[in-house]
């Protein structure tokens, strides 16, 4: 079994939980996952099934998210599943400085992860450290958000705000929700987080652990093909004589008669999907000293 599943986790599991579960389902062990997952989030979990691991790395970073955000309460782990730090009641609360405020958190930003957190320091992870009581600051890191917009607002004795937002590999958005409420002076907290899109899978598309039950019993399931979500990728189509030698590990000329190529704004250190002219996708190459250099083969040609 080649392929990926873009799953829907359900509230309470950990990804951990999820690709176990999808083992047992599946019975086969390689199954691995594109993305942790707070087991108080929900949404988007790619799973690569069988060799289709092998290409978790290069699949697109950028995630979305649909959030909700509590003002007014402060909590240990930056969201509802912590103890209360602060609480204060927030009345009269102008929404137009919110979205203002807000606006601070798009592009370049520096981050400071939740103390429970995977985050590794000295080895450990934070959370780890933080269940035994031992404070640890993560270290300050850079993330990029691309966008992040205002979707619903209730004005309650603990405001609450639902957000869209997009954002690069390592974004935490409990963090984002903290910063919000110590930049309004009011504290803050993450109520609610649904994955939309992550690694080029989006939420509509995405199967239950109950629906790929149903599917297996029925003898309905097929995982999704392993360039699915590498179609931002440019793409290269060997004649077949070209695709044995990469596939055997060798370097093939670039200059090679290959046919429906699409090298638009390739660069000698982009990655491209390698196609064998009968349309099978064989795996990952890249461009090196005009040749193209085999970075992981996923299936062999005869």
């Amino acid at each position: 079994m080649l392929g990926f599943v873009n799953l829907n986790k359900p509230f309470d599991w950990t990804s951990h939980d999820c690709v176990a579960k999808t083992r047992k389902l599946l019975r086969i062990k390689r199954v691995g996952h594109a993305g942790t997952l707070d087991p108080a989030a929900t949404g988007v979990l790619p799973l690569a099934v069988g060799r289709a691991t092998r290409l978790l790395q290069y699949l697109p970073t950028n995630k979305a998210y649909k959030a909700t955000i509590k003002l007014g309460i402060q909590t240990t782990t930056d969201d509802l599943q912590g103890e209360i730090i602060t609480q204060q009641k927030v009345s009269n609360l102008n929404w137009e400085r919110v979205k203002i405020v807000l606006e601070q958190f798009i592009g370049k930003i520096e981050q400071i992860p939740p103390s429970y957190s995977a985050i590794q320091v000295d080895g450990k992870r934070l959370y780890d450290l933080a269940r035994i009581g031992e404070k640890v600051e993560a270290p300050v890191r850079t993330v990029e958000v691309f966008g992040i917009q205002v979707l619903e607002t209730r004005q309650l004795e603990y405001p609450e705000l639902d957000i869209a937002i997009e954002c690069g590999a390592g974004t935490y958005i409990r963090a984002i929700a903290r910063d919000l409420g110590a930049a309004l002076g009011s504290g803050g907290t993450l109520a609610a987080l649904e994955r939309t899109h992550s690694s080029g899978f989006e939420l509509q598309d995405s199967i239950t652990i109950e629906e790929l039950s149903a599917q297996l019993e029925a003898e309905e399931f097929q995982p999704l093909s392993p360039d699915l979500p590498l179609q931002y990728l440019n793409s290269i189509t060997l004649p077949a004589d070209s695709a044995k030698k990469w596939c055997q590990g060798q370097r093939v000329n670039s200059q090679v008669n290959i046919s429906g190529t699409n090298l638009s704004g390739t660069n000698t250190s982009s990655y491209l999907r390698l196609y064998h002219e009968d349309g099978h996708f064989l795996g990952i190459t890249s461009i090196e000293n005009e040749a193209l250099v085999p970075k992981m083969v996923l299936e062999g040609v005869s």
